[in-house]
């Protein structure tokens, strides 16, 4: 059996692991594209267990409670936005989420208190358009501390550049134009990786919303390389909860 313990870099909520962090982290088990379902908050700095229940079928346990659960899936999306690097730098500039407002400000990926390098501050924002695709785009620079041995970023920190920014634009309305930040906490991602980037190398990030389901908002998102590229492409469920499970205090 093998085992995983999140560092506290890679947090999202306080005390618990980032969420498209945890998933990347046991979706590298399972061969091509997965989906990965957390079922309770991912602890930081204990030792997990990461457990084969079957063909394509993982769990992450601490002990004899489920963290999270992954299977292999087929990834196709039917739409799919695209950005170049300076529209995605001025979106960036038009992020809804300001620093003083920010629910989770020391998140891993979007966090406005982590410095850069330490965390991946992807403050995704709508594109500017006309033709009403209401799509949000972030720029990415990925850290050299974020290279797997192969000398390209890690599988999970894809996973987690494609967690955020579909958080971001699931609150968004494209019918009013209004932003609603709500106490929101990722429930399931999907994601498949085409490609990985180099450390340093220029992407993009674009994300838009495909729908909610009572407290269910559901996101997609793409990574894209320096040349444009296709990366890799992802699907999250975020749930609205209280803002004190948010943090963690219930």
């Amino acid at each position: 059996m093998q085992t995983m313990t999140i560092p506290r870099r890679f947090r999202g909520p306080p005390n618990s692991g980032n969420g498209g962090y945890v998933c990347g982290v046991l979706a590298r088990q399972i061969a091509g594209a997965a989906e990965v379902t957390l079922r309770a908050p991912p602890p930081l700095e204990t030792e997990l267990d990461l457990v084969e229940v079957g063909t394509g079928l993982w769990e992450l346990r601490q002990g004899t409670a489920t963290i999270a659960v992954g299977r292999a899936v087929t990834l196709d999306l039917s739409r799919l936005e695209r950005a170049t690097y300076a529209e995605a730098v001025e979106a960036e500039k038009r992020t809804p989420v300001k620093p003083r407002e920010h629910l989770l400000p020391m998140c891993f990926v979007c966090g406005p208190d982590r410095a850069p390098g330490d965390g991946l501050r992807l403050f995704a924002g709508p594109l500017a358009r006309q033709h009403g695709s209401w799509a949000f785009a972030v720029p990415w620079t990925p850290d050299a501390s974020l290279a797997a041995a192969d000398g390209l970023v890690a599988p999970e920190f894809v996973w987690s550049a494609l967690d955020c920014p579909t958080g971001y634009v699931s609150q968004y309305d494209p019918e009013t134009g209004n932003f609603n930040l709500l106490p929101i906490l990722l429930g399931r991602l999907s994601v498949r990786i085409d490609g990985r980037p180099r450390p340093g190398e220029r992407c993009v990030v674009t994300s838009w919303k495909i729908g909610s389901e009572g407290r269910r908002l559901i996101a997609e998102a793409a990574l894209f390389g320096e040349e444009e590229n296709l990366l890799a492409v992802g699907r999250a469920i975020w749930i609205v909860v209280d803002r004190q499970v948010q943090l963690g205090k219930t």
